[in-house]
């Protein structure tokens, strides 16, 4: 578990605490990229989606929308919800392909019952878990996240949550509260023996109860590296298959995800992803 001196949600409300300094660093920091999309692509491993099947999924606590832009890269639509007005401006000027959307989950998800194929989350359930101000009972929060969540998903479907629970209390606090709303399911741990690379993913199914995934045990040593920072913006990548965004190929990739989802795409020419000289 998580050290209790250096956890952000012991600093205040999320909306207050991922200002645009926080996300820039989820712009700039090429390991927090990195981190993210590997986790993101792990939760959508999880979700166990049909194959070569475009689902329509929900991204709680999107953020600047680096989960959202590996869902897209898979051929899937997405829309994220976030507290964080400066996340979400982020994600915006980071040209996220997916619905954005502003809203606290704890007062719970706003949408049409059987709306959505799925759900991830990364790093945002355990934030229910502080009282930022006297109405804020967290066990009432997660119920009300949980039991909205439980409504939009398609009967059948599952949520596959990361998060870093404090302790086994709190972890049990959320279960707790995710199996009252009407969900069957576990948590996944991956890397159980790893004080660094250690996940949890909480695993829920709307549906019958099904086995439950097995957690990984062999660690990347890449997760050992530390974090590197620039002054300059850097160009996002891919982890996935490294293609750097705005280029040729990233351009052309995007085109044949978007015919394969039966979108209208213009012809690939020698002018495609071509850079232009500015005018003014």
């Amino acid at each position: 578990m998580a050290s209790r001196g250096h956890r952000p949600e012991h600093g205040g409300p999320p909306e207050l605490f991922y200002d645009k300094n926080e996300a820039r660093k989820y712009m700039r920091n090429s390991r927090m990229i990195d981190v993210q999309t590997k986790m993101a692509g792990r939760a959508l491993e999880l979700l166990d989606l049909p194959e070569d099947k475009p689902c329509y999924l929900l991204d709680v606590g999107c953020g600047t929308g680096l989960s959202g832009d590996y869902l897209s890269d898979e051929g899937h639509y997405w829309v994220g919800i976030d507290i964080s007005p400066d996340m979400l401006d982020a994600a915006l000027d980071r040209e996220a392909q997916g619905d954005l959307l502003l809203g606290d989950m704890g007062q719970g998800i706003p949408f049409k019952p059987g709306s959505f194929d799925g759900c991830i989350s990364i790093s945002a359930v355990q934030w229910l878990c502080n009282a930022n101000k006297k109405s804020d009972i967290p066990a009432k929060r997660l119920y009300c996240f949980f039991s909205s969540l439980y409504s939009v998903l398609v009967r059948g479907a599952r949520a596959v949550l990361q998060l870093y629970p404090e302790n086994s209390e709190q972890l049990e606090l959320i279960t707790t509260q995710a199996i009252k709303a009407g969900f069957t399911g576990g948590v996944v741990v991956d890397y159980p023996n790893s004080a660094k690379a250690k996940k949890f993913y909480l695993c829920l199914f709307s549906g019958p109860s099904t086995f439950l995934p097995k957690g990984l045990n062999k660690i990347d040593e890449e997760e050992a590296r530390e974090s590197t920072f620039t002054n300059k913006r850097i160009p996002y990548k891919i982890a996935r298959s490294g293609v750097v965004r705005k280029t040729r190929e990233w351009v052309l990739e995007k085109k044949e995800r978007h015919r394969r989802q039966g979108k209208e795409v213009r012809p690939d020419t020698q002018y495609t992803g071509r850079k232009r000289k500015p005018y003014f």
